[in-house]
């Protein structure tokens, strides 16, 4: 039995401690936000936090994540009551198909975790490592500038202006 801390919540799963994260949140806690893209650490779909770090949860072995604290989309807020990443995104409605965009939030939150007011080149090399196939990265550029704002932040020398 793995014990973990989710989303401020103490979850337990009877898993291989090799197995990676993704499947453990997907499968056995039922937190389906995360996605499986690749299945290599390329695309960033499976993004989550670990210790307020951005990590590709497919890569990640269940086991080698103890007590440290993971979040997941669903940890940021719900539907009922969105947080501000949340949005942030929808405004901008940066989403097109939907599938990169929880590990796009993740990557932005870890951004402005450590950073409440980013660069611009700061905003886009966070946000590399994730793909969206769509081609709607200036609109998640433009979420991403408007949490910034939201929380009390902003962007230095932005591309754009948040109006």
């Amino acid at each position: 039995m793995i014990e973990l801390n989710v989303n401020d919540k103490v979850a337990r799963a009877d898993v291989d401690p090799a197995t990676p994260l993704l499947y453990v949140l997907r499968d056995d806690l039922g937190l389906h936000a995360a996605k499986f893209g690749c299945g290599l650490g390329q695309c960033g779909a499976c993004t989550v936090l670990v210790d307020d770090r951005p990590v590709f949860a497919c890569l990640l072995p269940v086991g080698a994540v103890g007590t440290r604290a993971i979040v997941t989309v669903e940890g940021l807020g719900s539907a009922d009551a969105p947080g501000i990443m949340q949005r942030a995104f929808l405004h901008e409605q940066a989403a097109q198909c939907g599938y990169c965009i929880p590990g796009m939030m993740i990557r932005a939150e870890a951004l402005l975790r450590r950073t409440p007011a980013p660069t611009e080149d700061a905003m886009r090399v966070a946000m590399a490592p994730s793909l969206c196939r769509c081609g709607t990265h200036m609109r998640i550029l433009r979420a991403v500038r408007r949490a910034a704002v939201m929380r009390g932040g902003g962007v230095v020398d932005p591309a754009e202006p948040v109006t």
